[in-house]
C-alpha cells in the first residue's frame, strides 16, 4: 500500500474531528432556539467563567459618573483602576412615554453605547424602568395617579395593543444592535425586575402572580417569536423578599421563559444594617436553582450608597461572592449621579473606597473589561 493510501484515511478522520469540534455551532441552552451564535456563546461562556469568577457590573458606567456626562470611553471605575467594569448596565427607560424623536434620539444614543462596549469586549445587561403606559406616574407607584397596567397591557387588555406597539420599538433597537461584522450583539434584558416589591407598577401589590406570569409570557413570546429578536438573554430578578425557593418561585413564569435568575438586595449589605449570612443564604438559593436547571445566576443589582464604609468592597461584597460555592456570572452595582454629592455606588478618584476598591480589582475572582477574552466566542 503506497504512502498516500494510508495517509488518506487519517486525513479524513482529522476533517471529520475538525468539523464535529470546531465547526458544529455552540450548544445552546437559551429558552430562544434560534438564538445568535454570538448570544449562545456568550451564555456558555458565563456559565463557564461563573464557577471560577463573577463579572463586575456598574449601571449607567460609561454614559455619565459623579459630576460628569458623555465624555468619550470615559467611566468613574476606568478613572479608579483603568478599565471599565466588564459588564455596563444601561436602561430602556427613554424607548417609551415620549415623543417619537426624542424615543428615536434615546434608542439610537443607547446603541451607541452597546455596540461600543461589544466592541471593546464587554458585555450589556439591560434593565427597563417602563413608565406606566395606562395613567401617569412614572414607573414609581403612585397612590393618587398609578393604574395597575398589568392587567390592561396581558393579553385581553385594554391597552394590549399599545403594550405591542412599545414592544416593537424594543424589538427594531434591539435588531439595530450590530457588530463590525454585521453580526447581531447579545444583551442580557432584565424586564420587570423587583416585582416582588410594592414600589413598581409592576409590583406584587398591584397585579396577581398570574398576571405577572402572563406579562412575562407573552413580554418573551412577542419579542422572540413575533418580532424575530435573537440576541436577548431574559433574566428573572425579584427583590430580596424571599427566603425559600418556593418563596423565589411564587411569580417565575417557568424554565422554558427564563435564561438567567438574579437578585437585587441592598437590604442586607448596609443600606438596612449589615447582614452578611442572611444575604448569602438568599444568593445560594439563587445559585443552587441555576444549577439545577442549567441557567445563569447573578447578584443583579445590589451596592450601599455613598460607600461609607471604605472597606466594603472586600470585607462585604467580594466576602458575600465568595462564600457557599456561589456561582454568579456578575455582580451589579448601582449608578453614580452626575449632580448628587451622595448618590453614588461606585468610587471615583478621590473617594475614601479607592484603596479597597483595588483591592477588590486586582482579586482573581474579580473580572473588569480588560479581563474579557473573547467572551462572544466559542
Amino acid at each position: 500500500m503506497s504512502l498516500l493510501k494510508k495517509i488518506i484515511p487519517l486525513l479524513i478522520i482529522l476533517g471529520l474531528l475538525y468539523t464535529f469540534f470546531w465547526n458544529t455551532p455552540p450548544k445552546n441552552h437559551l429558552i430562544d432556539k434560534k438564538a445568535t451564535a454570538e448570544t449562545i456563546n456568550l451564555f456558555n461562556n458565563l456559565k463557564e467563567i461563573s464557577k471560577a469568577h463573577t463579572l463586575f457590573a456598574h449601571q449607567h458606567a460609561t454614559e455619565y459618573g459623579h459630576g460628569w456626562k458623555g465624555d468619550e470611553d470615559r467611566s468613574d471605575v476606568k478613572s479608579v483602576v483603568g478599565t471599565h467594569p466588564a459588564m455596563i448596565g444601561v436602561d430602556l427607560s427613554g424607548l417609551s412615554g415620549r415623543a417619537s424623536r426624542i424615543i428615536q434620539q434615546n434608542a439610537y444614543d443607547l446603541k451607541k453605547n452597546v455596540v461600543n462596549t461589544y466592541n471593546r469586549g464587554g458585555v450589556t445587561t439591560v434593565a427597563w424602568h417602563f413608565a406606566n403606559p395606562v395613567s401617569g406616574g412614572g414607573f414609581y407607584w403612585r397612590d393618587s395617579i398609578s393604574k395597575p397596567a398589568v392587567k390592561y397591557i396581558i393579553p385581553g387588555g385594554e391597552a394590549h395593543e399599545k403594550y405591542k406597539l412599545i414592544l416593537n420599538e424594543i424589538g427594531q433597537w434591539a435588531k439595530s444592535l450590530k457588530g463590525a461584522n454585521g453580526e447581531l450583539v447579545p444583551v442580557i434584558f432584565r424586564p420587570f425586575h423587583e416585582f416582588d416589591g410594592d414600589w413598581f407598577w409592576w409590583g406584587a401589590a398591584h397585579c396577581t402572580p398570574e398576571e405577572f406570569k402572563t406579562l412575562w409570557k407573552f413580554t418573551v413570546s412577542y419579542l422572540r417569536d413575533e418580532l424575530g429578536v435573537h440576541n436577548f438573554i431574559y433574566a428573572f430578578s425579584p427583590d430580596n423578599k424571599f427566603n425559600t425557593e418556593e418563596e423565589y418561585l411564587v411569580r417565575y413564569p417557568g424554565d422554558e421563559w427564563v435564561d438567567m435568575v438574579g437578585m437585587d438586595n441592598y437590604a442586607d449589605v448596609g443600606r438596612d444594617g449589615l447582614n452578611i449570612e442572611r444575604a448569602v443564604k438568599k444568593l445560594k438559593i439563587v445559585s443552587d436553582y441555576a444549577k439545577k436547571k442549567n441557567k445563569l445566576a447573578a447578584f443583579t443589582e445590589t451596592g450601599l450608597e455613598s460607600i461609607p464604609n471604605e472597606k466594603w468592597w472586600t470585607d462585604v461584597l467580594l466576602k458575600i461572592m465568595k462564600s457557599e460555592d456561589l456561582e454568579l456570572c456578575y455582580v451589579l452595582v448601582w449608578r453614580n449621579d452626575i449632580n448628587s454629592p451622595t448618590h453614588y455606588y461606585a468610587p471615583y478618584p478621590g473617594h475614601i473606597s479607592v484603596p479597597n476598591f483595588k483591592e477588590f480589582y486586582e482579586d482573581d475572582f474579580t473580572l473588569f473589561e480588560e479581563d474579557l477574552k473573547d467572551i462572544y466566542n466559542k
